[in-house]
């Protein structure tokens, strides 16, 4: 559109806002004929559907985040849009008339859920009734104008024999994590943003016994494993008067009076690590989560420093962590786009008291996995629940 039809449009809208009745050609055209100028009605469809797109759904976004395959819908202003649909990102053709346009948006959807989006609070992250997670924030912080972050729940939990043929993990391996996950080993799935964390370990609980009964606590539900016995709980942001806030640490302790075979924190940052490594220790076996991390062998350092945030000594933090979780396994994506179970690591506690990650299992592109130090360790795990 050129700078004319920005103006015309905004107009036309400021118009409309003062009219309580539902949006229509007629009224569309009204407003425009108001403007002392003749239009076709070419031109009158056009502005409906673009005020439409303004008004419903995620606007110019929502052909794109139904798009099959997409995760993550990325704008960086007015004028770039970017995809990821699992080979990396990529620029679209989806651009905005300018950065207002970007802005409204962004405030629609954070008042649509009852979160507060202006200068005097301008960034959030919130998430939309659809499950989708949207992070913004408003120009002048944002520059060269406003950014939105839109992360797109799976629609449908991929399964691990899809995940083989993706290319995440070799058939031996998929087998190796189904033997962690039956033998009732806790663990945690550890990897940066976007590496696959939750996409496997859904696939992972997929292949629980169907009289297991699962309590997933997440920020938001993306957890969606095909089991029967499934309860969920989601954590609550506060509303716009900075009320109502309900996080993942309170969670954590209502899912443990629910009597659950196994607690899943669908990721692990913040207080609720406290919760969670004490209900490890109090027999609820095989329980897991994910973390952010950079390698498996960051994940002690990781959460003693999320324990000793929530208030652990630190000695505390790793004797609980010695006796709570016995495995990660840690995902990393490569510059092709592709996510891959990169290694399988035992924790181990040291002469020091303190929590060490060590290497079990290597995972090589086109080549044969590495045993490490920690893989006698990893079978003697999964020896003892057979014996």
């Amino acid at each position: 559109m050129t700078t004319l039809d920005s103006e015309l449009l905004d107009r036309v809208r400021a118009r409309l806002a003062d009219q309580s009745s539902e949006l229509s050609s007629e009224r569309v055209a009204d407003a425009m004929r108001s403007e002392g100028r003749l239009f076709g009605d070419a031109a009158v469809l056009q502005v409906v559907d673009t005020l439409r797109r303004d008004t419903l759904g995620a606007g110019p976004l929502e052909t794109l985040l139904r798009l099959e395959g997409v995760t993550d819908v990325l704008v960086n202003g007015p004028g770039e849009v970017f995809v990821d649909d699992g080979g990396g990102l990529r620029r679209t053709e989806v651009s905005f008339t300018d950065d207002a346009a970007v802005r409204r948006l962004a405030q629609r959807l954070a008042a649509s859920v009852g979160r507060r989006l202006d200068d005097a609070s301008p960034y959030v992250d919130a998430r939309l009734r659809d499950g989708t997670r949207m992070h913004a924030v408003l120009a002048p912080l944002a520059s060269p104008g406003t950014y939105m972050s839109l992360r797109v729940p799976a629609r449908k939990p991929l399964s691990l024999d899809q995940l083989v043929v993706a290319g995440t993990i070799d058939r031996q391996g998929a087998q190796l994590l189904l033997d962690i996950v039956r033998a009732r080993v806790a663990f945690l799935v550890s990897g940066g943003t976007g590496s696959g964390k939750t996409t496997l370990l859904a696939a992972l609980l997929s292949h629980l016994d169907p009289r297991e009964r699962l309590v997933v606590v997440e920020d938001s539900s993306e957890l969606r494993p095909d089991h029967p016995h499934l309860v969920s709980l989601q954590s609550r942001q506060a509303n716009v008067e900075g009320v109502g806030e309900i996080g993942l640490d309170v969670l954590v302790r209502q899912a443990l009076r629910m009597r659950p075979d196994r607690l899943v924190v669908g990721e692990v940052r913040g207080a609720e690590v406290v919760d969670m490594l004490a209900a490890m220790n109090t027999g609820h076996e095989g329980s897991c989560g994910t973390v952010h991390a950079n390698t498996a062998r960051d994940v002690p350092a990781r959460l003693e420093a999320l324990g000793v945030a929530a208030g652990l000594p630190r000695e505390a933090v790793h004797s609980q962590l010695a006796a709570a979780l016995q495995v990660v396994v840690h995902l990393r994506r490569g510059h092709d786009g592709i996510r891959r179970v990169a290694e399988v690591a035992v924790l181990q506690r040291q002469e020091s008291g303190l929590v060490a990650s060590l290497p079990a299992i290597t995972f090589r592109v086109a080549a044969a996995a590495v045993i490490g130090p920690g893989g006698a360790s990893l079978e003697a795990l999964l020896l003892s629940d057979r014996s």
